[in-house]
């Protein structure tokens, strides 16, 4: 069966492809082929800025020409590298001989044989690919998380006015904002993403075994240790481990992955909150012509945006976990189950995207109901007995805290008039009364910073 959207196996490349295109830019087979030549050509003209010996005369006017084998690499290049690896079975040697064809056309040959010198298949792997994921995450997760959060902080502006009826244990509770409550978000990934930011990519970039054998044993007066340095944290803006086996051992990148999960996770927090205030009318969603919410319900308008996003996020962090829990273990100097989970990078990337753009969309839906929230605040009028206690608390007057709860604890209602009762009998000085007669649950909000 050909492969198109209608067959692919993952929905990731089928359904939602079209959301997640520009991420095949850079975890894809073909983009994990374009960063491999890229370190590649870019470690050649790095032992010629050495200077190697041999390479010492080698016209520094063909450098660019040398960039534009990964600049200009398209599909076509790729599908010559596999072609080349049905020979080799091997698909970082493949690599090698394939810029070195591309050496020789561009009358380069003499000094192919610097290409990949010393190296061996995990330093151009644990590179390309820290590599390719800085490169998405400055391109596109943070952009459209930054999006999002811009997005929470404009709600949390706009409703920094509406007082909302809390709820804790899922029973009605002391009054708080609408605006504040989505705040909460806006800090919670401000502090997660300034902790990401922090991360080092980790690159690997030693040898077969971590210690520069080859290259120690070929030039032993030349400071290897120095050069991978410059090469790996300068030219590829990467941070090199100095002690390794034959691969990285992915700490820093596993703290990467566990951090894009907490992140995730805020996200579901908000989606379910969000699906919540739906469920309880505080949200209505801006309805869509043509638009079906229930194939046998007519009436209803499905919260299916926040839906879509809890899903897609957990799908992320399923693999997210998998990454940060198998890379850091690995047996004695190296085996190749990093190899296989590392190609799957882009799949949880791939799901975190959807189900931002999923709650991008969702919030775009929203429409505040304000008669649904005002009547729940109305109907609710025990939730003042916090303050109307602590105030009496205050004024020494004698169990407060009983004397509500005696009031409130029950299975009826409390009104406006029970709570105005309550006050008008209470022996306290006069100015106290109209301290609590000011209390309303629309007016019992507390304080918080509106903006940062």
């Amino acid at each position: 069966m050909e492969l198109n959207r209608l067959t692919a196996i993952s929905p990731v490349d089928g359904r939602y492809r079209g959301k997640v295109e520009e991420l095949g830019g850079y975890f894809s087979e073909y983009a994990l082929i374009r960063y491999r030549v890229e370190v590649e050509v870019e470690y050649f003209i790095a032992l010629c800025e050495l200077p190697l010996p041999q390479l010492a005369g080698f016209d520094r006017g063909r450098y660019e020409a040398l960039r534009d084998i990964y600049r200009t690499f398209g599909v076509a290049d790729a599908e010559r590298v596999k072609t080349i690896e049905q020979t080799t079975n091997h698909d970082v040697k493949a690599v090698e001989y394939f810029i070195k064809e591309k050496m020789d056309a561009l009358g380069l040959g003499d000094e192919r044989e610097f290409v990949h010198f010393g190296l061996t298949s995990q330093d151009v792997n644990n590179t390309a690919t820290p590599y390719s994921l800085k490169a998405a995450m400055e391109a596109v997760y943070y952009p459209a998380v930054i999006e999002l959060r811009d997005r929470l902080a404009g709600l949390a502006d706009e409703w920094s006015g509406v007082p909302m009826l809390a709820h804790t244990h899922g029973q009605p509770a002391s009054p708080t904002v609408l605006g504040k409550e989505i705040r909460v978000f806006v800090e919670r990934l401000d502090k997660q993403l300034a902790q990401l930011r922090a991360i080092p990519y980790p690159a690997k970039f030693g040898g077969a075994t971590g210690n520069f054998n080859a290259h120690a044993v070929a030039y032993p007066s030349v400071d290897w240790v120095a050069f991978a340095n410059r090469f790996v944290n300068g030219t590829l803006g990467l941070e090199r481990s100095q002690y390794t086996t034959q691969i990285e051992h992915y700490d820093n990148l596993a703290a990467i992955f566990d951090a894009l999960k907490r992140i995730n996770t805020i996200l579901v927090d908000l989606a379910r909150d969000m699906w919540t205030y739906i469920s309880m009318e505080y949200f209505k969603q801006k309805i869509k012509a043509g638009e079906v919410g229930s194939s046998a319900m007519p009436h209803k308008v499905n919260p299916i945006d926040f839906e879509n996003a809890e899903g897609n996020f957990g799908l992320a962090n399923a693999v997210f976990e998998h990454l940060a829990g198998k890379l850091p273990v690995s047996r004695l100097q190296r085996d190749l189950t990093d190899s296989t989970v590392l190609r799957n990078v882009g799949v949880p990337a791939a799901h975190t995207l959807i189900a931002v753009a999923s709650l991008m969309k969702g919030l775009g839906k929203l429409i505040i109901n304000r008669e649904a929230i005002d009547r729940d605040l109305d109907d609710n009028w025990a939730v003042v007995a916090e303050g109307i206690q602590t105030i009496l608390r205050r004024e020494k007057y004698p169990n407060p805290y009983e004397a509500l709860k005696a009031l409130t604890r029950t299975n009826r209602g409390i009104t406006q008039e029970d709570m105005a009762a309550f006050v008008e009998g209470l022996e306290v000085a006069e100015s106290v009364k109209a301290e609590l007669r000011a209390l309303t649950p629309h007016t019992y909000t507390g304080i918080f910073v509106t903006r940062k």
